[in-house]
């Protein structure tokens, strides 16, 4: 693809707050076009929880064969808590979509932003900037919907397998190195559980076979509890951390509550071909249509994809435009713009003025 072409988007502005959020993540969008010389066509479809309890069905095919046909798939976010399969699980589509694009690499960035509030004491003066990237089609989601349960107990079923597991080793040593060229540390840490389950001691041995194809990443290795100790008390120390499904799930939470919450925590869910780019955040439903949703995170995961735009074709101009994004963000935070779940009065519109006029 030639920067002449325009990026096809596939845009599931989903549920709740998810289509509030997604609205300025596009303006942000239109406006680093020009200037980095690159062209977008957004193309909306259904997903989630309205559309299922309208029709039955999470998200259409139509819907998923757009997504085959883009070249990146935006969304917003998706469920909602009264609408639910029969087995009462939530309507997930994020998660189906991960499953049909083969999606094994959910990158989970956690920077702390200058002016933005972290619980832990120091990070203000030390930094936050870490990544968590967490297998995202097996481990025990491997067992989704298909867990056995009778009167007297329940088993679900964590799979762990070679040629999942060394793709995203060879995905997360790469992004070490690259984080390492723009001047962070490039140290990889494998998150596990080694000492109990044969399951995350092959994962471990899978790891240090892909540490010796690239010896100049600097590497450890860490129980799960013992890394969620060292989060809260020193997560400057951190880079890149690399783990299983669902110890992925609970620790990017984690990082996200470090610097600031899910509204300020973007996502990518990536595989060979396929990316989708969306905020960690739900679809918080008790703010819905009241202006108050911070688009913070949906707009920093368009930053997200703009780079892996740029490192899948090649293009400086699109990894130039999302480091613009992410400068413009940090602008607004660091002149003092404060969203209402820090206890400010900037909503929605507030903060998505401040960031296109930033930009």
């Amino acid at each position: 693809m030639s920067a002449n072409d325009a990026f096809h988007i596939a845009v599931l502005g989903g549920d709740g707050i998810g289509p509030e959020v997604m609205a300025p993540a596009l303006e942000v969008l239109r406006k680093v076009e020009t200037k980095a010389g690159l062209k977008f066509r957004f193309t909306d479809a259904p997903a989630g929880a309205n559309h299922y309890r309208e029709t039955g069905k999470s998200m259409p095919e139509s819907t998923v064969r757009l997504c085959e046909e883009a070249d990146a798939i935006l969304l917003g976010a998706c469920g909602l808590p009264s609408v639910r399969y029969p087995d009462n699980t939530e309507i997930m589509p994020q998660v189906e979509l991960r499953f049909h694009f083969d999606l094994y690499a959910g990158v989970r960035p956690a920077r702390l932003i200058p002016g933005v509030p972290s619980p832990i004491v120091g990070a203000d003066q030390r930094g936050i900037d870490m990544v968590v990237i967490r297998e995202s089609t097996e481990g025990l989601f491997a067992s989704m919907g298909k867990g056995v349960v009778t009167d007297s107990e329940a088993r679900e079923t964590l799979v762990i397998t070679r040629k999942t597991s060394e793709r995203l080793f060879e995905f997360s040593f790469r992004l070490a190195e690259r984080r390492k060229a723009r001047g962070r540390p490039g140290a990889l840490t494998c998150v596990d559980k080694a000492n109990v389950f044969k399951a995350f001691a092959f994962f471990r041995e899978m790891f240090d076979d892909a540490a010796k194809r690239h010896p100049d990443v600097k590497t450890d290795r860490l129980y799960v509890d013992a890394c969620s100790a060292l989060l809260v008390k020193r997560p400057w120390d951190f880079d890149v951390m690399v783990m299983e499904n669902m110890f992925g799930d609970i620790l990017s939470d984690m990082t996200a509550g470090l610097i600031g919450g899910m509204g300020m925590a973007p996502s990518a869910d990536i595989g060979d071909r396929y990316a989708v780019f969306q905020p960690c955040h739900g679809t918080a439903p008790d703010i819905m249509g009241q202006g108050k949703a911070n688009p913070t995170a949906m707009i920093l995961s368009t930053a997200m994809m703009l780079d892996w735009l740029a490192d899948k074709h090649g293009l400086e101009g699109a990894a130039e435009a999302g480091e613009r994004i992410e400068r413009a963000v940090d602008k607004v935070y660091a002149d003092g713009i404060k969203p209402i779940e820090f206890g400010g009065r900037n909503g929605t519109a507030d903060i998505a003025k401040a960031v296109l006029e930033a930009l």
